[in-house]
């Protein structure tokens, strides 16, 4: 399925996902919801964000999971405005912008078993 699509799917599967982007073998697809969106953060640093910080932020939580811990599922960081889920995928990682009223018991779960035959 292509990256837009599954964007697009997730989209529809809940109104709490801000944007979505998909990083594997070298190329980038993102996007943000076009409506309800506030306080949300630049096309740019979004991009860069995807390029430099997921990767390295995988690459340490995963070699740091492998050591003694069971290995990585994914990574939930909290920043002012939103949640970012970022999870490894084969060759890349997917990363998806939550708003600040998710709830992080059960949405992150739902979407990736949404995603298990799309992806994985």
């Amino acid at each position: 399925m292509k990256k837009e699509a599954i964007i697009n799917e997730l989209f529809n599967f809940s109104d709490k996902i801000r944007y979505a982007a998909i990083y594997s073998y070298n190329d980038l697809v993102y996007k943000q919801r076009e409506e309800g969106i506030e306080d949300s953060s630049s096309g740019e640093t979004d991009k860069y964000e995807e390029l430099l910080v997921n990767p390295t932020l995988l690459t340490l939580t995963r070699q740091r999971g492998n050591l003694d811990c069971g290995g990585l599922d994914y990574l939930i960081i909290k920043y002012g405005n939103f949640y970012q889920l970022v999870k490894a995928i084969p060759n890349g990682h997917i990363s998806i912008c939550l708003n600040k009223k998710s709830d992080l018991n059960t949405l992150p779960n739902d979407i990736f078993l949404f995603l298990k035959e799309k992806l994985f």
